[in-house]
């Protein structure tokens, strides 16, 4: 991290950190903003989950889109890491699989914003009886 070397730079860096921290941590009313969960087992750490996490909460708050993202453990799908599962308000998750800092971008524009799928998505698992 560079040196601070003015009060404005200081109140920018400020303002930068609160706005990732609104989207960290929006929860007012969960259920009415796009939830995006980024599984951080430690596959899905080894594999990149951290930069993927950090671009969604950067592209958010650069394109001021109100949103809730978190983490959470391992999902299963370690074969697919990174995992992330986006609940969009009044629909079921949906989880992707191999989601870079890249296909973090293109989720954004394409299913958290116009609602359409793309590739990569991991098939929900049915309960079974043995």
């Amino acid at each position: 991290m560079n040196k601070v070397k003015s009060l404005e730079e200081l109140r920018k860096m400020r303002e930068r950190l609160h706005a990732d921290l609104n989207i960290r941590e929006n929860s007012n009313h969960p259920e009415r903003l796009p939830q995006i969960r980024v599984a951080m087992g430690t596959c899905g750490i080894a594999s990149g989950a951290k930069e993927t996490m950090a671009r969604f909460i950067s592209e958010l708050g650069d394109r001021r889109i109100d949103a809730i993202v978190t983490q959470s453990g391992c999902m299963g799908y370690c074969n697919a890491e990174p995992t992330v599962e986006i609940t969009l308000p009044g629909q079921e998750p949906v989880v992707f699989g191999d989601v870079t800092p890249e296909r973090a971008s293109e989720l954004i524009t394409k299913y958290v914003l116009h609602g359409e799928l793309v590739d990569g998505i991991i098939p929900h698992r049915h309960n079974t009886q043995f």
